[in-house]
């Protein structure tokens, strides 16, 4: 029993897998489904008829909600696609570094460091607002085991 109590446990997530099945005529668009081994989000989906032998085939072009690729895939709707756990996040912007690393606080006061600033122009947006004293809130997303800050807006809590 010995060897037991001196095992180290260094994961803190319950073991529990990425993505879920979920069966294909039940996906929705505006939600999430992986295509090409990438979470993303739906934007277009068309269902075709069934032909002479078979089933009815669904058509889905989805953006990766991390870099903004489009993907597509066909799927007959019978089978079963798997769906990402897409977490969502609002944390205040309190620093950004010089090597461009954001210094992001959540509702409990715990500080995180370990993200970059977005590339493009959500990242030149970020950086200017703040460099011109704007309270900013950043909302990441996590799926997958990536993260990013995926938008920004103006934090009203703090203008009382």
């Amino acid at each position: 029993m010995a060897e037991l109590d001196d095992a180290h446990f260094d994961t803190g997530d319950s073991g529990a897998s990425s993505t879920f099945p979920m069966q294909c005529s039940a996906l929705r668009k505006n939600g999430f489904v992986m295509l090409k081994a990438r979470p993303c989000k739906i934007v277009e989906m068309s269902t075709s008829k069934t032909g002479k032998h078979g089933h009815a085939k669904v058509h889905m072009v989805g953006i990766d909600i991390f870099n903004g690729k489009k993907y597509e895939d066909i799927c007959p709707s019978t089978h079963n696609m798997d769906v990402p756990h897409v977490k969502r996040e609002d944390y205040q912007l309190t620093d950004i570094s010089d090597d461009g690393y954001l210094t992001l606080m959540n509702d409990n006061g715990d500080l995180r460091e370990d993200l970059k600033l977005p590339d493009g122009e959500l990242g030149g947006q970020l950086r200017s607002e703040f460099d011109n004293g704007k309270e900013l809130l950043c909302t990441v997303l996590k799926s997958c085991g990536e993260e990013c800050v995926i938008a920004i807006k103006t934090n009203t809590a703090l203008d009382k």
